[in-house]
């Protein structure tokens, strides 16, 4: 607007001056230069606007690149310690074979009887022996008659729970050897000179006694 006011002004000027043939040449000129004002001023906001884009997609860019190199860290890491996490436990993962539970009976024949009406069976001992191993499935007992007091958890290196040897098995002496390795403390231990057959026995927290018996 202050331009072409100024451009109107000369113009007038100009014509009282030189007359119409210097209105004509001044007005030309004062096109041409209106005409290099507008056509400056549209490539600079065009050289704005292209800067601002470039901006734009450089922070993009930029910001991509940071959270993909923060996501391969965060992988790398979590991928670590999971590892970590799996490889400690597959160290402390003991194969302690055939799992029953030891029950110190009053009664062998009256404990017989019941269980048999849980569904189980007699799968091994005898009467005789003074104990039963009764199964049901894979569920294991043993009853015994005067030879232990309380209860005890069993397990039976080698062996699955039909009696069976197992192709692979931990040897109850690496078994023994690991948990005095982790600061558990034995009431009874194998001897870790022998080979075969052997037990070992610990306590829990809450008192109850836990056997390893090796029969192979």
């Amino acid at each position: 607007m202050i331009f072409y006011a100024t451009y109107l002004f000369n113009d007038t000027f100009m014509s009282q001056l030189t007359g119409s043939a210097g209105s004509s040449c001044f007005h030309q000129a004062a096109n041409r230069a209106l005409y290099r004002a507008l056509y400056n001023q549209r490539i600079n906001a065009k050289n704005i606007k292209m800067k601002k884009r470039h901006l734009t997609t450089a922070a993009i860019l930029a910001a991509f690149a940071a959270g993909l190199y923060l996501n391969l860290v965060s992988a790398r890491t979590s991928s670590g310690y999971f590892a970590g996490i799996i490889k400690t436990e597959a160290q402390n993962q003991l194969k302690l074979g055939a799992f029953s539970i030891s029950l110190s009976v009053k009664d062998l024949m009256l404990s017989k009887a019941f269980y048999e009406k849980l569904g189980f069976s007699t799968f091994g001992g005898s009467m005789e022996q003074h104990y039963l191993i009764m199964k049901n499935d894979h569920a294991l007992i043993g009853l015994f008659q005067g030879m232990f007091q309380g209860n005890m958890l069993t397990f039976n290196p080698g062996w699955d729970e039909n009696a069976r040897n197992l192709e692979t098995f931990d040897d109850i002496r690496k078994i023994q050897k690991q948990l005095k390795g982790s600061g558990l403390i034995l009431t009874s231990e194998a001897d870790e000179k022998t080979e075969g057959p052997a037990s070992l026995m610990l306590t829990d927290p809450d008192g109850n006694v836990i056997l390893l018996d090796q029969h192979r």
